[in-house]
């Protein structure tokens, strides 16, 4: 049983989705937030295993309080509900933490598959929109104050990869499936997952979303 929480400051919208996720048989509503605040406060409560956190809410909004709930330690993984699929806030809600987003007028099967992908710890937007975000909102990344270039800060988080595991996070960072990097790198399949497995647990990144940031963060993959 996949247990769920919403956040949203619309009742109605909160209705909409209580309804949809409780006439499935894997899925439970343990809570409902009108403002980030909230959201917070029953996650720490409930630790639900996913939470649909709207961005535009009253108080605390939906990115800090994703990023509260990530900072905690939480192990619920957080769903951004979006109003459109590329801009700031989405961009926000990756950066964040969050493990994906979705739009509102997202078809209910859409909806339904990302809470399960999310609660099977799989991410929800695919890496190659990942990458059309960062490359949208590049200048939100900090440059090296005398040339404007991208600074090249050394991260430890990468200084632990292989060769082999850096050259899989780059391709990664820049949009590619395993079945692609397998092609390319001419491995198993099964070996890339492996390897994914090992860079997702060396960086400490929740999912394949966060590894596309790091990707960037550290520049190993520059903005298209």
């Amino acid at each position: 049983m996949t247990t769920v929480l919403i956040a949203d400051d619309q009742p109605m919208q909160r209705f909409g989705f209580r309804m949809l996720l409780e006439s499935q048989n894997d899925m439970t509503v343990v809570g409902e937030a009108g403002n980030g605040t909230e959201a917070v406060n029953l996650i720490a409560r409930h630790q639900p295993d996913v939470a649909l956190m709207d961005i535009r809410m009253p108080g605390l909004d939906g990115i800090e309080a994703t990023r509260r709930i990530i900072r905690s330690g939480s192990r619920t993984r957080i769903l951004i509900v979006t109003t459109f699929d590329l801009d700031a806030y989405a961009y926000d809600g990756l950066r964040a933490g969050a493990s994906g987003f979705l739009v509102k007028d997202a078809l209910p099967e859409e909806l339904l598959s990302g809470i399960r992908a999310v609660a099977a710890g799989d991410a929800v937007v695919a890496p190659s929109l990942t990458r059309r975000l960062l490359d949208a909102y590049a200048h939100h990344l900090p440059t090296a104050p005398d040339s404007g270039a991208p600074a090249a800060p050394s991260d430890p988080r990468i200084a632990a990869l292989t060769d082999r595991e850096r050259e899989i996070l780059k391709v990664i960072g820049q949009g590619w499936s395993n079945t692609e990097i397998a092609a390319r790198f001419h491995l198993a399949e099964s070996t890339v997952k492996t390897h994914v497995t090992r860079i997702l647990a060396k960086t400490g990144s929740r999912d394949r979303v966060q590894a596309v940031i790091l990707a960037y963060d550290s520049r190993l993959v520059t903005p298209a």
